[in-house]
Parts: C-alpha cells; sequence; structure tokens
C-alpha cells in the first residue's frame, strides 16, 4: 500500500529526491541502500520516513560522533521540530518521536538527574546472577521445543528470552510476557498497531509503579523509586517504558542476528563451533555487520548549521544511522572489515544520550548466554528454509527478522542438568 506523502516543511528543497526509509528494498537490504547514499550525498543524506515525513539521515562515523557530543548544536528535546504542524495525529511513527516526559528527550542536568537514577538502578543487577537466570531460561525454553525437531528461534526463543530476564530484573510476572512483546514490536514496526501499542505499554508501567510502592524488591524500579534523584511516578512510569523497550528489542535482535549468521555464514558458523573464536567475539562481529539498532529517531537542530557538507536547517529532524555509521569505509580500513577485538562501534551510540554501561554489560550477559545454551543443546541446528525466505521486520529503526525457522534432530539434543 502506497503511503500518503507529507509536504515537507518550507526551506527543504534538498529533499525533493530524498531516499525513503522504507519500503521492500530497504527493508530486505538497508546495507546496500546506505551504501549507495554515502556515494550520492557523503556522509549526510535527505531521507524520508514513513508518510513522506522529511530527515537527515547520518551515514558518517565520524559525523555522528559530532552530532551526539554537541548537544546544544543537536538537541534530543523532539519539541524543536519544525514539521509537527504537518504531523497526522495518527501517524504511526509518533511513539518514536513524539516529546514524551522520559529521560529520552531531557537535557542538560535534568537529563543527567534520570540518566543518574537508570544507571545506579541497573548498576544494581548482579550480572552473575542474570547469567544463572538466563541459563534457567534458555534451558526451559529449549526443553519446549526440543521434542518437535523444529522450531522458529525469533518467536520461540530469541524473542521471548531477554524479555522473560527483564521481567526478573524488573519484578513483573512472566505472565505479562506475551502483551509486552507484542507492544513493543507494534510500537517499533511503526504500523497501524503502533499507537495503541504505546497506550498498553504505559498502563503496564503505571501498574508496575503502584505495585512497587505497595511490596518494594531488589528489582530495578524499586531502586529507582528510592533514588536521591527523587523521581516522580510519572517519570518513573515514562523511564521504565523506555528501558523496557531498550533493553528487549536490541537485545532480542542481537540474539536472532546472531543466530541467522551462524545458520547461513559458513564462516561464521565454523569459527563459533571450531571453537576459534568466542561467542562474545562473534556477537561484537553481528553489532559491526548487522547491528539491531539500525537507526535512531534522532536530534533536532538548534539552529541553522552545516553537517557533512550539508545545510540543516533550525528544527530539521537528524536520524542517526548507527548501522550506516559502522559499515563507514573510513573506520573499516583496506580489508573492509574490522578488526577483531574492536568494539569502537556505534550500536550503543555516543555521547550523553548513549546506553548506559550497565545495560550493555546486561545486554551482553543475555545474548552471550543465549547463543552458548543453544550451541550446547542442540549442537545439528540448521536453517529450515532458504536463506532467501527470511523475512526482515518492516521497521526502519530495528534490523529484526519475522522468522528463524530451524530443524535439528530431536535425538541430538542435548540434556540438561
Amino acid at each position: 500500500m502506497t503511503e500518503p506523502a507529507l509536504t515537507p516543511p518550507p526551506g527543504c528543497p534538498a529533499h525533493a529526491d530524498a531516499a525513503p526509509l522504507y519500503g521492500p528494498r530497504f527493508q530486505t537490504d538497508p546495507s546496500q541502500v546506505y551504501q549507495e547514499l554515502r556515494e550520492r550525498y557523503g556522509p549526510v543524506a535527505p531521507v524520508e520516513v514513513g508518510g513522506g515525513v522529511p530527515a537527515w539521515l547520518v551515514l558518517g562515523y565520524r559525523e555522528l560522533q559530532l552530532v551526539t557530543g554537541r548537544p546544544k548544536l543537536f538537541g534530543r528535546d523532539s519539541k524543536r521540530w519544525n514539521a509537527w504542524p504537518d504531523i497526522p495525529e495518527d501517524w504511526p511513527l509518533t511513539p518514536m518521536v513524539a516529546p514524551l516526559p522520559s529521560m529520552l528527550y531531557t537535557e542538560g542536568e535534568e537529563h543527567r538527574r534520570r540518566a543518574g537514577a537508570v544507571t545506579d538502578a541497573l548498576a544494581g543487577v548482579d550480572p552473575y546472577e542474570v547469567r544463572k537466570h538466563c541459563e534457567e531460561v534458555a534451558d526451559r525454553l529449549v526443553d519446549g521445543f526440543s521434542g518437535r525437531g523444529e522450531c522458529d528461534l525469533v518467536a520461540e526463543y530469541a524473542d521471548r528470552l531477554p524479555l522473560l530476564v527483564l521481567c526478573r530484573i524488573f519484578g513483573i510476572d512472566e505472565d505479562e510476557t506475551p502483551v509486552l512483546i507484542r507492544s513493543i514490536l507494534d510500537v517499533l514496526d511503526g504500523g497501524p498497531a503502533a499507537l495503541d501499542a504505546q497506550h498498553r505499554m504505559a498502563r503496564s508501567m503505571i501498574d508496575l509503579v503502584a505495585a512497587k510502592h505497595e511490596n518494594p524488591g531488589a528489582d530495578v524500579p524499586s531502586r529507582m523509586l528510592a533514588h536521591p534523584a527523587g523521581l516522580t511516578d510519572e517519570e518513573l512510569m515514562r523511564d521504565l517504558t523506555v528501558l523496557m523497550v531498550a533493553g528487549h528489542q536490541p537485545t532480542a535482535n542481537w540474539i536472532s542476528n546472531a543466530l541467522r549468521l551462524m545458520l547461513t555464514d559458513d564462516r561464521f558458523a565454523s569459527a563459533l563451533s571450531g571453537g576459534r573464536r568466542s561467542v562474545s567475539q562473534a556477537l561484537s562481529e553481528v553489532l559491526w555487520e548487522d547491528t539491531p539498532t539500525q537507526i535512531f529517531a534522532g536530534r533536532w537542530a538548534t539552529g541553522d548549521t552545516q553537517l557533512g557538507g550539508r545545510r540543516i536547517a533550525a528544527g530539521d529532524m537528524v536520524l542517526l544511522g548507527l548501522a550506516a555509521a559502522n559499515q563507514d569505509p573510513a573506520v573499516r580500513g583496506a580489508s573492509g572489515r574490522a578488526a577483531e577485538g574492536n568494539n569502537a562501534h556505534l550500536s550503543f551510540s555516543h555521547g550523553d544520550h548513549r546506553c548506559p554501561f550497565p545495560a550493555q554489560e546486561i545486554a551482553e550477559v543475555i545474548s552471550t548466554t543465549a547463543i552458548e545454551v543453544l550451541l550446547d543443546r542442540v549442537p545439528d541446528i540448521r536453517l529450515g528454509v532458504s536463506e532467501q525466505a527470511l523475512v526482515w521486520r518492516p521497521s526502519a529503526w530495528m534490523r529484526a527478522l519475522v522468522a528463524l525457522p530451524a530443524v535439528f534432530t530431536p535425538g541430538a539434543v542435548v540434556g540438561h542438568g
């Protein structure tokens, strides 16, 4: 279905030939789109997101660091966006850019207060306990499909495992995971269900905050409630929503993208199965080559400026092309591949709004454990369809498979203690 085009704001002639960040071609092979944009426009390209809405996509590694490192030039508060007068109320991508009062859109001292509470609460999570619980959950999930000889590694493993672990960290009942997963996917896909999904997520977090007031525990929401930052219930609900979405989908897609490479790339698979590299090293390669968060929305120019040879007007939306920046030839060298052990990727963003280190550590523990348990339990697992039959989600923001069918010999599944 053709999406209705919106009229670009005045003063946007550069967007007359903007590239769409939607549609089958972008959905299937965004890397090729990034390469073509880089060749045509350089490190900053005029693009449009769903509905013909104009934006600038930062493709260059250095330029992305500049944008994220200079908040006085490129602010996080989306109320600055000059396109708001032209955006319909039911625009499906609104949940990703609307200036909700969460830590995502705060700046300066207010952001430091909110982010400090989040970082301290996450720092209280014991990574050894996370690994132990993750192993238990992974084994339970494998047990659920081990007798069939087939499974969907997205729906039955990669999507469920991180959220079940996050539920433990957040003190949420596991029974809520199916609704939470559906809500998160709907928000990030940016389709007709996105706005309703955003409201469901908010309702779940409101209920969670009320429950922690009544019965605090050794969990992230309770630590945030008790933090000296003095978060209000509204602030806590908003920031917990951010944590839930940001904690689940990138981690789930990090796992599924790694599993896809394991099942389709002989070099990647043989290095893993032959013990020539650790799972952690393999996951680092995934962040360079097929990072789960492709594009982050975004930053908004605080005034007229220049970036990558482009004139950026005050209020223009600037999208962070995390995947494109990771693929920038300027940081790849002659080989075209990131050097082994190089963790200078921008998959966790950069600057004041980058993913907090404790959150990165939790995501890596969950992802590493998920891959290790699956390799140990199902050593003969293989792709259940042709690689060409795999379908990617329509999200402009995430690189995520709709499904990853796999087959294996039921008798070859290794039991656990």
